[in-house]
């Protein structure tokens, strides 16, 4: 669980949203206060879209899927691997949709 203003939000272990209705940016910048990690324009990009294709697709892209996908809207350089690890170096898929409010992706991730 987490608190922002005053308000109890429900997580799993892993810090993943219980209630997706949760979500606000101030959550994300609670989550990344966590980890150390200010974010930037760049983060911003991949949170919100994460947030993006979770509704199109009703689930949360793992790291091949959200790599394709990034190349595919705004070219290669932003879905490059080691870009995304810079990013979010706990691993872009898991870390950037936890920020983004999103359940925790499976498969390669």
């Amino acid at each position: 669980m987490i608190v922002i203003d005053g308000k109890e939000i429900a997580t799993d272990a892993e810090g993943y949203l219980a209630d997706l209705g949760d979500w606000d940016e101030r959550v994300a910048e609670h989550l990344a206060g966590e980890d150390n990690l200010p974010l930037t324009d760049s983060h911003w990009q991949i949170v919100n879209f994460i947030r993006g294709y979770y509704h199109e697709h009703g689930t949360s892209p793992n790291l091949r899927i959200l790599q394709k996908a990034l190349r595919e809207e705004f070219g290669d350089e932003v879905g490059d691997k080691k870009y995304l690890f810079e990013l979010f170096p706990y691993g872009p898929a898991k870390q950037a949709g936890r920020y983004a409010g999103m359940p925790k992706p499976t498969g390669c991730v």
